[in-house]
């Protein structure tokens, strides 16, 4: 395609950036603004002035995004052409050019890549030969530390010099951090391994080290464009620097309103201060968002411009105004999946949607378990994208597993699953001989651990005292069963077992979400007994539990590849996704906002970026839900709606009156931070950990439903309605309840009485709830004030 052909396809803002080549530009793009059509068009416009494709470098993020570039190339440009780009992540491109230099940073060119697992089991190894406790020095933490330091371009011995490293060290009680990177470092280049944080650091150490391989590479990329470049780490940043050095011939793409990456090492800074690092950089700016409706544009431009630290822009849309953003309070979580299930049947029914044109997004993946459960009721199909359905989860799954166990001892499956979990010293080799010896006798492994000597289970003393101390543990749990109600029995085996002093030491990312998950679990288990309670079921044990899960466990293994299927995901999973139809629920203070960001700004202004993204995910429809309560650290929790509800022009929301209320303010940009500056507010969140340790204590001690099965649930301890007058004599009962009225129940919400019946100790009211529908309640159990 010749030139003007490509111009004229491209709006005026679009044509300026594509045009521009004499120097460094930033191409602020906007959501939704075409900034992928713009690297393609600009690459195309390059060629078509006659510099060759093996003299232009293209970055990426991740694989799709090149390969969706290259595609689009192909096209204008033909494929031959395309395929002689250097177009890549950052990570295939450096390993291309470490293979060719290798011999010169001390590897070969054959060398192997590890991922993550088998990094990880590296750690392992080293940690277990220096005799550390792996639950000290947890493997996952450990390895996330090392990949931070090689991000910074720390080297171990840069590590082991720093004194500041050291003090961290030394008060998280890991001062063998230091001798454990350089082992780890050591053990990867003997095998002439590297891993993928090698292919960043030793990139950089190459250009450094050897000025004539770096001069090579600037010769060779006379023209460099970086996309997403909102999201490059310090290693990223100074090997485009260096590389663009020579010729300042660089084009980076990318919008600081949607820098959401911080946890992988991402630096905003990096963007915003592009015209500091490149002083005659050209800045251009996408700001049509060709995406979404006015309203929601609208909305998100009035929710980020309390940002102090951006790129001022003005983005907007020419698509039709659209509905204004909807904001629905929630009694309690258990109340908002079901707002947001019904909402998604009645769009789909009025606007003749496709269930994929809906999404459900979440600020953490413990979350989705109440919309999973509120969709299935409602037969309303979904997937959950780039993660696991809720019960899938290795964590939960664990947990169950233990459940099943104390249910059905001879559950086989449930037993290999937990003997060593969390990790007790029996190793596979003694699982072996186990199951040798139960075949040989033909008992179940439950049965022969419970005698190994009387079975001639050969295993020495040390290990026959672990297979009864884990045999006295569940054997303690199975004489819970007919008198612990699940949540009680749970809540038990979780402390016990030693599954949350496990979860709740490792503080990365990833420890972070398991212990939600297993906070959300217990809170399941809590609304299932507690449900059926006020439903008038008894069966509230652990059996009863598991009956239920199974079947939704079953129905997380379905198959239907066909079907179309609302998606449900984290903000963070959803990014440079789009979808008709948008709901972002949890927006409460602790939550979104995140409890962690409350005392730092400048992560506080990146939870509004993360809102930001959120919302420009929306084509036609954005709805906003927050709960009023929900279920926490082993007890119902009042919540405030999220700060940034308030952001957002009220001319944008349609939103009932007072469902905004005790929303908070913002807070102020703060300054820049670096490596260290992460190195000082890690040392700071570390001495919050006795406060991490004490949530973890407090789930296990609050139970708000009655702990016993037996004559305990024919007291009546909750209602505040039971001492409440009526407004008016309609057939009023002893809990000061009658026909026709208004009440607000903790989890259902609004609702009216229609009908009253049964004996004092059996009195069940039918109440007929906005949201949850047509519900009969046991008054001596129901939790409710009433209203009206």
């Amino acid at each position: 395609m010749d030139i003007e052909n490509l111009l004229q396809e491209l709006n005026e803002s679009q044509r300026k950036a594509v045009e521009y080549n004499d120097g460094p530009s930033l191409v602020i793009a906007g959501a939704g603004s075409g900034k992928t059509r713009v690297l393609t068009y600009k690459i195309a416009y390059l060629l078509n002035l006659g510099l060759p494709p093996h003299n232009i470098l293209s970055l990426t993020f991740t694989n799709k995004a090149a390969r969706e570039m290259k595609a689009r190339v192909g096209q204008l440009m033909g494929e031959s052409v395309a395929r002689r780009l250097w177009m890549g992540t950052f990570h295939s491109i450096f390993s291309r050019i470490l293979r060719t230099e290798a011999e010169k940073i001390g590897f070969t060119s054959n060398f192997t890549i590890f991922d993550s697992a088998d990094s990880r089991n590296l750690i392992k190894t080293i940690i277990k030969e220096y005799q550390l406790d792996d639950k000290t020095y947890k493997p996952a933490r450990i390895q996330a530390m090392i990949s931070n330091a090689k991000n910074a371009l720390v080297s171990p011995v840069a590590y082991a010099q720093s004194k500041e490293m050291q003090e961290y060290d030394m008060k998280a009680k890991i001062p063998m951090v230091r001798d454990i990177y350089r082992s780890y470092n050591a053990r990867l280049q003997a095998s002439n391994t590297m891993d993928f944080d090698d292919l960043l650091y030793y990139t950089n150490r190459l250009f450094r080290d050897h000025p004539e391989v770096l001069k090579t590479y600037q010769d060779r990329f006379q023209f460099i464009l970086v996309d997403e470049y909102q999201d490059t780490n310090f290693a990223q940043y100074l090997v485009v620097k260096q590389l663009a050095d020579a010729h300042h011939r660089v084009c980076v793409v990318g919008d600081d309103a949607q820098s959401i990456y911080s946890f992988r090492g991402a630096n905003i800074d990096n963007i915003l201060n592009y015209k500091s690092n490149y002083p005659e950089a050209r800045i251009f700016k996408l700001e049509q968002n060709y995406r979404s409706t006015q309203n929601i544009v609208n909305a998100a431009n009035s929710l980020i411009k309390q940002n102090k630290g951006q790129i001022q822009k003005n983005v907007f849309s020419e698509n039709q105004v659209g509905e204004k953003l909807e904001v629905a309070s929630a009694f309690s979580d258990f109340e908002e999946g079901i707002i947001v299930a019904n909402k998604i049947q009645d769009l789909r029914r009025s606007k003749d949607s496709s269930y994929s044109d809906f999404v459900i997004l979440y600020r953490t993946n413990a979350q989705s378990r109440v919309f999973e459960e509120s969709l299935r009721k409602k037969n309303i199909p979904y997937r959950i994208y780039g993660g696991l359905s809720f019960y899938q989860r290795k964590e939960i799954k664990d947990v169950i597993a233990y459940f099943r166990m104390v249910v059905n001892p001879k559950d086989e499956e449930a037993f290999k699953r937990i003997i060593n979990y969390p990790t007790r010293g029996i190793g596979n080799t003694t699982v072996g001989k186990i199951v040798d010896t139960a075949q040989l006798h033909n008992l179940s492994l439950w049965e022969t651990i419970g005698d190994p000597l009387a079975h001639n289970l050969n295993v020495n003393t040390g290990t026959a005292k672990k297979l009864n101390d884990f045999h006295t543990l569940i054997d303690g749990f199975i004489k819970e069963l007919p008198v612990a109600s699940a949540y009680e029995l749970a809540t038990k085996i979780v402390k016990e077992s030693g599954i949350a002093r496990e979860a709740y030491q490792d503080q990365t990312p990833e420890g972070m979400s398991r212990q939600e998950n297993l906070q959300e679990l217990l809170g399941g288990i809590h609304e299932f007994c507690e449900s059926r309670l006020e439903e008038g079921e008894q069966n509230i044990g652990l059996i009863d539990f598991l009956s239920e899960v199974s079947l939704l466990s079953d129905q997380d293994t379905d198959k239907e590849v066909e079907q179309e299927k609302v998606t449900m995901m984290t903000i963070h999973a959803s990014k440079g996704l789009e979808f008709k139809n948008v709901f972002v629920v949890g927006l409460e203070e602790d939550l979104f906002p995140s409890s962690m960001t409350k005392s730092e700004p400048k992560g506080l202004e990146e939870e509004r970026r993360l809102f930001y993204v959120a919302i420009t995910r929306a084509e036609q429809f954005c709805m906003l839900t927050y709960a009023k309560s929900r279920f926490r650290n082993g007890q119902t929790n009042s919540c405030n709606p999220s700060r940034f509800l308030k952001d957002i022009d009220r001319e944008f929301l349609n939103a009932n009156a007072g469902v905004l209320e005790g929303t908070m303010g913002g807070f102020s940009q703060q300054t820049q931070g670096n490596f260290w500056d992460t190195v000082r507010r890690n040392r700071e969140e570390k001495e919050e950990l006795q406060e991490v340790k004490r949530k973890e204590e407090s789930i296990f001690e609050r139970p708000q439903i009655p702990v016993s099965r037996e004559d305990k649930y024919s007291k009546p301890n909750f209602v505040n309605a039971r001492n409440a007058e009526p407004k008016t004599p309609l057939t009023k009962d002893i809990y000061g309840i009658q026909v026709g009225a208004v009440i607000k129940h903790e989890r259902f919400g609004i609702g009216t009485v229609s009908a009253i019946e049964g004996d004092a100790a059996s009195r069940k009211a039918t109440v007929e709830f906005e949201n949850a529908g047509v519900k009969q309640l046991l008054l001596k159990f129901a939790r409710f004030d009433i209203i009206g």
